[in-house]
C-alpha cells in the first residue's frame, strides 16, 4: 500500500526535476539571449548617434542659411514699403530685441515706424474680458463701424484699428486726435495698455508682435483674443501681420490659433519665426503682400505655407 509519505515524497521530486529543468534551460538561453540584447543595444546606439550627427549638421545649415538672410535683408526688402508707415503692438511676451531688429528691418524697406502700443496681461485675462468689452464700445469713435455683439479681441482691434491706423482707401485718419488720445488713455488708465513714453501717429500697416505662446490653464483663450484682436485690426486698415517666435503656431500659440480660423486666414497674414532673420524678413514681404491685397502663412511650422512671400512650399 502506498502511503501519504510516499505520495509527497514523490510531488516533491517531481517539483524538483521542473525546478531543475527551468534554471538549466535559462542557463541555456542566458548566453544567446543576453548577446543578441547586446548586439541590438549597439546597433540601437549607433543609429541615435547617426541622428544626433545629421541634426547638427541640419542646425548648422539653418544657421548659415539665416546668417546669409541677415547680411543680404536689407538688400531684399530695401524700398518695399517706401513712403508707408507701419505701426507696432506687441503682447506682454513679446521679445524687445525682436521688436528692435524687426524696426530696422521695417526701416530699411523705407517706412516710416509711427510708435509702439505695448498690451500688458489683463489685455488677454478672461477675468477681465467684460471690462475690456465696455471699454472698447464706450470710446468707439463717432463714425466708426464695431462689429456687433463681438469678442472682447475683436472689439479691441475695432477700436485699436480705427483710431491706429489709417483708412485702407484714402490713407487718411479714422478718427481725431482727440479721439485717438482718449482710446490710448482709456486703455492705458484701465490697465490694458502700458504707458507710451512717445506720442503713437497712425499709420497704414500693423505688426502684432508676440513671443512663442503660453502654457498652462488658459492659454488657448489668451491666443484667441490676441489673434482675434489682429484680425480685427487688419480689417481696419490697408494690411497686418501676425508675427511670433518658434512656438507660436502651435495650439496655444497666437499664430496657430489663427491659422486654425479660416475667416482669420482670410484677412491676415502670419509668420512663426520672427525670432530669425529670415522670419523678419518674411514679415516685411508679408506686409508688402498685404498691401497688394494677398494673405499666407510663412515660416517654418508645420502649418506654413512657405518660408516667406514668393518661395514655393516645394523648396522649404
Amino acid at each position: 500500500m502506498i502511503s501519504l509519505r510516499y505520495h509527497i515524497v514523490s510531488i516533491a521530486a517531481a517539483f524538483l526535476a521542473l525546478a531543475i529543468g527551468v534554471v538549466l534551460g535559462s542557463t541555456a538561453l542566458n548566453g544567446p539571449l543576453l548577446s543578441g540584447l547586446s548586439d541590438e543595444r549597439e546597433d540601437l546606439a549607433g543609429q541615435v548617434s547617426d541622428l544626433e550627427s545629421q541634426r547638427n549638421s541640419l542646425q548648422a545649415q539653418l544657421s548659415d542659411a539665416d546668417a546669409f538672410a541677415g547680411s543680404v535683408g536689407g538688400s531684399v526688402v530695401d524700398g518695399l514699403l517706401g513712403k508707408r508707415s507701419v505701426v507696432f503692438i506687441t503682447t506682454p511676451d513679446a521679445s524687445s530685441a525682436d521688436r528692435d531688429a524687426l524696426t530696422e528691418r521695417v526701416e530699411q524697406s523705407g517706412a516710416e515706424v509711427t510708435g509702439e502700443v505695448q498690451l500688458t496681461e489683463a489685455f488677454t485675462d478672461p477675468g477681465q474680458s467684460d471690462q475690456l468689452r465696455e471699454i472698447a464700445t464706450r470710446l468707439q469713435p463717432s463714425g466708426a463701424q464695431f462689429p456687433t455683439a463681438g469678442d472682447p479681441g475683436t472689439l479691441a482691434g475695432a477700436l485699436a484699428g480705427s483710431v491706429l491706423l489709417l483708412d485702407g482707401e484714402n490713407a487718411k485718419p479714422q478718427a481725431s486726435g482727440d479721439e485717438r488720445q482718449a482710446a490710448l488713455s482709456g486703455l492705458t488708465d484701465s490697465g490694458f495698455v502700458n504707458p507710451s513714453k512717445k506720442s503713437v501717429k497712425p499709420a497704414q500697416l500693423a505688426i502684432v508682435l508676440t513671443g512663442a505662446g503660453e502654457t498652462g490653464d488658459g492659454a488657448g483663450n489668451k491666443a484667441a483674443t490676441i489673434a482675434r484682436f489682429a484680425a480685427q485690426l487688419d480689417r481696419s486698415g490697408a494690411g497686418a501681420v501676425l508675427a511670433g517666435r518658434e512656438g507660436s503656431a502651435g495650439g496655444a500659440g497666437a499664430v496657430g490659433v489663427a491659422r486654425a480660423d479660416t475667416a482669420v486666414t482670410s484677412v491676415l497674414s502670419t509668420v512663426d519665426n520672427v525670432g530669425s532673420h529670415s522670419g523678419r524678413i518674411a514679415t516685411v514681404l508679408a506686409l508688402r503682400e498685404q498691401l497688394e491685397g494677398d494673405t499666407g502663412r510663412y515660416g517654418t511650422a508645420g502649418n506654413a505655407e512657405a518660408p516667406a512671400p514668393g518661395v514655393n512650399r516645394e523648396s522649404r
